[in-house]
């Protein structure tokens, strides 16, 4: 008898100027070499929203530039994901599934840093080549008492702002959000 371990995660604090960070295959944007090349590609929402119907970018999008923890919980067949009771217990909002289609690597960094190759403080994670299932899950850390230090800032046993589940894509699958915005408002 084979004992499976839970899902394998990785918490990051990771920064974007451009208001959004990304999940991304690195195998997609290996033509990404300059801000021209960049902008031809991913410049407009119609550009990010190609590639999101395409698998090859999911985005954390609250249109707020910043740094933010993010903790990324990758499953298995054998592992599913889901949100710990203390996660639940402060989530926020969650956003629909997203497809991500691996093709062996996956890398999170803000939007502006999606190129051919990996800039200072991208996090990267390698991915059995596939078809993945995603959901972003905002966290109201703040909430939680002894979350917040004194100054502000979160003190080391907070929570993130974001988990990211990401799980092999289940065979009854077939409809994935395809929206730049992350989380839908809650007057739409």
């Amino acid at each position: 008898m084979t004992l499976s371990t839970g899902p394998a995660e990785t918490a990051s604090t990771v920064a974007t100027d451009a208001g959004m960070l990304a999940l991304w295959d690195p195998q997609s944007f290996t033509g990404i070499v300059d801000y021209d090349t960049w902008d031809l590609q991913l410049g407009e929402d119609e550009d990010v929203q190609r590639h999101i119907r395409a698998g090859s970018l999911v985005p954390v999008n609250i249109r707020s530039d910043g740094a933010f923890g993010v903790l990324v919980r990758i499953g298995a067949p054998d592992r599913p994901v889901r949100l710990t009771e203390r996660e639940s217990r402060y989530r926020l909002v969650s956003s629909g599934t997203y497809l991500f289609c691996s093709s062996g690597r996956l890398w999170l960094s803000g939007v502006e840093a999606v190129g051919a190759e990996a800039w200072p403080g991208t996090v990267q994670f390698d991915l059995p080549a596939g078809r993945y299932s995603v959901v972003i899950h905002l966290i109201a850390w703040e909430d939680e008492d002894g979350s917040v230090n004194e100054d502000g800032t979160p003190s080391p046993a907070a929570l993130p702002d974001f988990v990211v589940l990401v799980a092999p894509v289940g065979p009854e699958q077939e409809a994935f959000r395809t929206d730049v915005e992350t989380f839908d408002r809650p007057d739409s």
